[in-house]
This record gives structure tokens, C-alpha cells and sequence, in this order.
């Protein structure tokens, strides 16, 4: 089921394939790794079927011991730190038989939890004798969904050799844009660089430790990149292409960056943990006009919504009812605008702030905010109001710590600046000063 990937070790034994904690492995050492864990399964318990979650970041473990559950045919439940508040409820929902754990020295321990009742998705799998994978949304708008993908699905793509790559691996073990980059890296002979700490000074000193040459991560870190000036502080000249998702990305913060960085390419990517990740093309550097869609897709608007059939799609949920429509397309919820091939993402349409009959897409609103070189963060969302329906609100956190004076100065400094640069129904008549971040763990926007 792996010889693609098996293949491109064995031709490849010495070339680096993991950076972990300082120390190179080759593909000789992962390949090793992974033979042992094909004949250690049976100890923990892993047949084919099995439901196994298992908990770990990027390491020279937690990748050859992911390849080789789904080498054996399991089913696979990968969980993070990010997670560890939802941890035991997630191994409920998904029914795990077997818990493993990988800690920060790369050591294994495993646990079997009684297992839930079992789900029929998982039915099929077994049905098919094929592995599978469950990833759980990350519940940045509200609950946390668990989608069941068929692996022989999202393997298909990877088969096609593509660029041998230095990868930085920003999104986590358990988000699909995180499995993605570590499939592509290793079926392409690439080198995962796993980074301990996902700040903007640890990730672009392990680009410059290690030569990397592709940054996956999120508009909200780009933000954050820009604001600490972390870009100043190393030599980058190594980094050829930053893909950017999860989320709709304030136009100021890529103008922003595609000044700073002419020389890399600013790729926006495409992506749902039902669907996994589509391929996609800008229209500019700069421009958040995209083409999404590849082999194994196919995209259409519908009333403004973008819908998508596809391939590698999941099974279902196995806590909440199918997202499909009776024909077979997945309802995205992403308000877009059309211009030929390409879209550009307005942001979800529970997300659209309903002011007397204008819509008011948050993200336009926060761009134009996050011009302001005072502001570090801000979220744009609606509060009910009896005449208009809803107002515009902002919450801001400072770049600076300020006095009370330099609060007020600032909150009346985000009206007068929006006043300028927007239509007066998308001017916040609320503005708070917040403290605390308004992103989580995974450097995404919390919406709730």
C-alpha cells in the first residue's frame, strides 16, 4: 500500500528526512524505524481494523509509527497537546481501542481504554480492507466535528511525484493540512524540519538553521510574523514558497508581505478536514484571487457558496449528520466572489454580519484594522441590535501595553481610520480592548 513511499526511501538512504530536536535523521534511519514498528504492532494490539489513537507531534516515531498503522490497516486517530482539553472526550467519539502516546523525548507508552460502541463507518473501511483516518475540526466557530476518511482516498495524490522539498512543519500532526505536509515531504524524498515552539522567532530560526524551504502555516501567524518583525532577525534566503489557509487572509497582511518578501512565492492553499487539500494557483503574488480544484475535484458556486465533489472526500461524521447534498457536493460555507476560474473567499456565511440589509464580511473589516501598526489583533463579529438587526464590533488587542489615555486614543484612532477606508454600515460602533489572544493553539482565528 506504501511502495510509493517505501520506494523512495530505500532509493534515498542517506538523505535527511526528519529534523527533530536538533538531530538529522536519513531515510535509512526512518526506514529502519518503520520495519520495526510493522513487526511491534501485534504488541500493542494493532490489527487490521483496529482504532488507534494516537497522540504525538512530528518526531521520528510518531511518522514512521502513523505510515506503518496505515501500512497495517488501522484506523487511525491522530491527537496533539492542542487538543488535550477535548482528549478523552475525542477517544470516546472515536472508539479508540488503543491509546498511544509519544512524548517529547520520542518515547512510546500505550494504554486500551474501553472503546465506545462501534461506528459503522468504520464498517466500511473494513469492508473495504482499507485504513482510515479521523480528524477532528478544530471547533474555533463551535463543536468539534469528527470526519472518518478512507486513507487509500487521500493517499491517491501522492503517488504523482512532485518537488523535493524542506519542509517547516507549522500545522499540527492532527489537522489535515499537517498530514498533508508531512505526506507530501516524505513521498517526495523531501525533509520534514519539526519545530518545537510556534512562534514567529522559533520557526524562522529553525528556516534558517535548516535551509527550509516551504512555510505552511495561517494568515493569523503571518500577522504575528509581520507585527514582531522576526523576518529582520534571519537570513531567509533559503525559503521559496509560503503556503497559507485555514482561513481567509486580510489583504493588507499579504500586500504586506509579499513587499517584504518579493522572492517567495505566496501560495494560498484550499482546504477542509472533510475533503482534504485541494490544489490551487493565485492569480498574482499578491492577489487573493485563487484557482482550486486538481484532479480528483470539482468545484461550483451556489448562491454565492462554493460546494465541492471530490475524490478523497470523507465517509462522514461520526458526531454529527452528513454535510452532503442529495447529488453528492460538500457545502463548504464559504461565501465567495467569482471572476472566470478563479474565487476569492469572503469568509463563512455564518460569520456575515446582517447590518439593516448590508452584509458585512468580518475579514474585510479586520484588514483595513490591521493597518493601524498599533494594533497586533483584531475579530470583527455582530452583536444583535433592535433597529438595524446587528451592529459591527471589534475586538483589538494593543501591540503595546497602554494607560487608559492611550486606550481611548487608540479605540477613537480604529473608528476615524475605519471611517476613512469603509462604507459607513461596516464602521465597528463598538471597539474593545481585549488582553488575551484571540487565536488558538493553532494559530487560527477563534470565532466563537
Amino acid at each position: 500500500m506504501l511502495e510509493f513511499i517505501l520506494d523512495v526511501w530505500k532509493s534515498n538512504p542517506d538523505r535527511d528526512a526528519i529534523v527533530w530536536q536538533g538531530r538529522v535523521y536519513d531515510y535509512g534511519a526512518l526506514l529502519r524505524l518503520f520495519n520495526d514498528w510493522k513487526e511491534r504492532l501485534q504488541e500493542l494490539g494493532a490489527t487490521p481494523g483496529s482504532v488507534v489513537a494516537l497522540d504525538a507531534d512530528f518526531s521520528p516515531n510518531a511518522v514512521t509509527l502513523f505510515l506503518a498503522l496505515v501500512d497495517q490497516r488501522c484506523i487511525l486517530v491522530p491527537l496533539t497537546a492542542a487538543s488535550s482539553h477535548n482528549r478523552t472526550n475525542f477517544i470516546q467519539i472515536a472508539g479508540a481501542e488503543i491509546v498511544v502516546s509519544i512524548d517529547a523525548h520520542d518515547e512510546v507508552t500505550a494504554e486500551t481504554p474501553h472503546a465506545a460502541p462501534d461506528q459503522a463507518l468504520y464498517g466500511i473501511l473494513r469492508e473495504r480492507r482499507h485504513p482510515g483516518l479521523v480528524l477532528f475540526s478544530s471547533g474555533s466557530t463551535g463543536k468539534s466535528k469528527a470526519a472518518v476518511h478512507d486513507m487509500v482516498a487521500l493517499l491517491e495524490k501522492f503517488k504523482v511525484h512532485r518537488k523535493t522539498l524542506r519542509a517547516i512543519t507549522f500545522l499540527l500532526y492532527d489537522h489535515i493540512g499537517g498530514v498533508n505536509t508531512m505526506l507530501y515531504t516524505v513521498s517526495n524524498g523531501g525533509c520534514i524540519v519539526a519545530v518545537e515552539r510556534r512562534d514567529p522567532d522559533s520557526v524562522l530560526a529553525a528556516v534558517e538553521r535548516y535551509r527550509a524551504e516551504l512555510l505552511p502555516t495561517s494568515p493569523t501567524f503571518l500577522n504575528l510574523l509581520l507585527l514582531s518583525e522576526a523576518y529582520k532577525r534571519y537570513d531567509l534566503s533559503s525559503l521559496r514558497i509560503i503556503s497559507y489557509g485555514t482561513e481567509p487572509m486580510p489583504e493588507h497582511t499579504l500586500k504586506r508581505l509579499h513587499e517584504l518578501l518579493p522572492d517567495v512565492a505566496l501560495q494560498q492553499t484550499y482546504g477542509l478536514s472533510e475533503l482534504g487539500i485541494l490544489q490551487s494557483k493565485s492569480r498574482e503574488p499578491d492577489s487573493l484571487w485563487v484557482k482550486v480544484g486538481g484532479e480528483g475535484f470539482e468545484t461550483r458556486v451556489v448562491d454565492g457558496v462554493l460546494q465541492i465533489k471530490a475524490r478523497s472526500s470523507m465517509l462522514g461524521y461520526l458526531n454529527a449528520p452528513s454535510p452532503f447534498t442529495e447529488d453528492g457536493w460538500f457545502d463548504t460555507n464559504d461565501l465567495v466572489e467569482v471572476d472566470g476560474d478563479y474565487v476569492r473567499i469572503l469568509g463563512r456565511q455564518t460569520d456575515i454580519i446582517n447590518v439593516g440589509g448590508e452584509k458585512v464580511y468580518p475579514v474585510e473589516v479586520e484588514s483595513v484594522i490591521q493597518e493601524l501598526e498599533a494594533v497586533a489583533e483584531v475579530t470583527v463579529y455582530g452583536e444583535k441590535h433592535a433597529i438595524t438587526g446587528n451592529i459591527v464590533c471589534a475586538d483589538i488587542t494593543a501591540a503595546s501595553r497602554l494607560d487608559s489615555s492611550q486606550e481611548r486614543e487608540l479605540i477613537a484612532l480604529v473608528k476615524r481610520h475605519c471611517r476613512e477606508r469603509l462604507q459607513r454600515y461596516k464602521v465597528p460602533l463598538r471597539v474593545n480592548l481585549v488582553q488575551e489572544h484571540q487565536h488558538t493553539e493553532r494559530f487560527k482565528k477563534s470565532r466563537r
